[in-house]
C-alpha cells in the first residue's frame, strides 16, 4: 500500500519562531510553508495579519519579527534595533 501525502500539511509548527497560535494564523490566511511566507514576504504578511485581526493589536516581536526570524532561520530576538526598525518601517510602522 502507497502512502499519500497530505497536501495541506502545514510545516510551519516546525519553523523557528513559529508557534501553535501564529501557524493557525498563518494557516488561516493561505499559508502553508516556508515557501509561501517568503513569496509573500514578512511586511505583507504582518499587514495581511492586522487587517485580518483589526480588533486585536498583534505585538510586534511575536509577529512580525518572529515572521521574518522564520524566513531567515534566526531567533527573532537576534535582530538588531536596525533592523527591527527597518522592517517596521516596512510594515507601515512607526
Amino acid at each position: 500500500m502507497t502512502a499519500t501525502m497530505n497536501v495541506n500539511a502545514s510545516e510551519l509548527p516546525d519553523l523557528r519562531n513559529i508557534g501553535p497560535t501564529l501557524a493557525a494564523r498563518l494557516e488561516q490566511i493561505g499559508l502553508y510553508t516556508r515557501a509561501d511566507m517568503a513569496a509573500m514576504g514578512s511586511t505583507v504578511i504582518y499587514r495581511r495579519l492586522s487587517e485580518q485581526y483589526a480588533d486585536r493589536q498583534l505585538p510586534v516581536c511575536y509577529y512580525l519579527y518572529s515572521i521574518e526570524g522564520a524566513l531567515q532561520n534566526r531567533h527573532w530576538n537576534d535582530f538588531s534595533e536596525q533592523e527591527k526598525a527597518q522592517l517596521r518601517k516596512s510594515a507601515g510602522l512607526r
